[in-house]
C-alpha cells in the first residue's frame, strides 16, 4: 500500500536531483532514501528513477507519477492546514535571514512559531542576501527574509516592511547641529554592509560624485561590528534605524540631519512554489504581522531622535 512517506521522497529526488539533497531535505539518511524509492517502485511495478551520473532523472513513468506525487503532497498539505491543529504542523524549516531583522523582530518571530506550531523546528541561516537568495533557489533553504522582492522564475516574494536608512554616529564627532552636507559627511569614513549587497552599492554611488573626495567606505557583514565601529566614533554608520533603537534611546549614537536621501529597504519573505509549502506560507504571513507591527511600535521612539 501506498504511503505518503514514499511519495514526498520520489517528489524531493526528483525536485532536487539527488538521493543526498532529498534526505538533507527531508532530514533523513541516503539509504533510507533508497530504500523509500526501492519500495515505492515495487510496489508500482515500474522504473521511476534513472540513476546515471550520480543524478536522479525521472523515467517517462516518473514524470507521470510526479503529476500526481504534486497532488497529493499539496492536497495533504492544505488538509492538515484547514482541519489539522496547529500542533499537527511538523517537522524543519530551513530559514535564512538577514542581518537586519536579527536586529529587530526575529526574535518574536521565533517565539511565536515556539508558541502556534510547537513540533515545529527552525534551522536558522544569517548571511547576506545575494548568498541567501543562491540557497534558495538551490532548494538549500525553504524561506529566506531578504531584501526584496526576488524576481528569479519561481519564487513567491510578500513585502515585510520597509526600513528607512540613516546616517548614525557617535556625539564624539560633534555632527549634531544643523543640516549636514555630502562634503561635511564625506569628510568621515563611511560604514555600511558589504560588497556585493543592495546597500553598499547605493551608499557608493550617493558619494560618487565629482565635487566630493573620495569616500573611505568600511564593509562589513556583521552590523554588529558596523554599530560598534560608529559607537566608537570611527566613522558614519549607514544603516536601518530601527536596528539602532537602544542604541539611540541612550545616547551612545545620534540620527544625523542631512539632506541626503537613500530609498528605505524592501525586505521580503521568499520562497519558491513547492506543491506542499502551506507552512512556509503560514510563517512568511505570521514573519509580515510581526515586522508590521513592530514598525508601529518602533516608529514613535525613532521619531523623538
Amino acid at each position: 500500500m501506498l504511503d505518503f512517506r514514499s511519495i514526498e521522497t520520489f517528489l524531493w529526488v526528483v525536485k532536487l536531483g539527488s538521493f543526498r539533497g532529498a534526505a538533507q531535505r527531508l532530514n533523513t539518511t541516503q539509504p533510507a532514501i533508497s530504500q523509500r524509492i526501492a519500495q515505492l517502485e515495487r510496489e508500482m511495478g515500474v522504473k521511476l528513477l534513472n540513476r546515471d551520473h550520480r543524478v536522479a532523472s525521472p523515467t517517462p513513468s516518473g514524470r507521470q507519477m510526479m503529476v500526481y506525487a504534486e497532488k497529493l503532497i499539496g492536497l495533504r498539505a492544505q488538509m492538515m492546514a484547514e482541519i489539522g491543529d496547529a500542533s499537527a504542523m511538523r517537522g524543519v524549516m530551513r530559514l535564512g535571514v538577514a542581518e537586519t531583522i536579527v536586529h529587530t523582530w526575529l526574535p518574536r518571530l521565533v517565539k511565536s512559531v515556539n508558541e502556534i506550531y510547537p513540533n515545529l523546528s527552525l534551522e536558522i541561516e544569517v548571511d547576506i542576501t545575494p548568498n541567501l537568495t543562491a540557497r534558495l533557489l538551490a532548494q538549500e533553504i525553504e524561506l529566506a527574509f531578504v531584501v526584496g522582492p526576488l524576481s528569479a522564475s519561481g519564487v513567491h516574494n510578500r513585502v515585510l516592511a520597509d526600513y528607512p536608512i540613516g546616517f548614525l554616529a557617535s556625539p564624539s564627532l560633534g555632527l549634531g547641529k544643523g543640516p549636514l552636507t555630502p562634503a561635511q559627511l564625506a569628510r568621515f569614513p563611511i560604514i555600511t554592509f558589504p560588497r556585493k549587497t543592495k546597500p553598499y552599492e547605493v551608499v557608493r554611488e550617493v558619494f560618487d560624485r565629482p565635487e566630493l573626495p573620495p569616500i573611505r567606505l568600511h564593509a562589513s557583514a556583521s552590523l554588529a561590528t558596523v554599530i560598534h565601529m560608529a559607537i566608537e566614533g570611527l566613522g558614519i554608520a549607514v544603516i536601518p534605524d530601527a536596528i539602532v533603537e537602544n542604541e539611540l534611546a541612550d545616547g551612545r549614537l545620534q540620527l544625523l540631519d542631512t539632506d541626503l536621501a537613500i530609498a528605505p529597504l524592501t525586505f521580503t519573505a521568499s520562497w519558491l512554489a513547492s506543491p506542499d509549502v502551506v507552512a512556509v506560507e503560514r510563517v512568511a504571513e505570521l514573519a509580515r504581522q510581526i515586522a508590521q507591527s513592530s514598525l508601529a511600535v518602533d516608529a514613535p521612539a525613532l521619531a523623538r531622535h
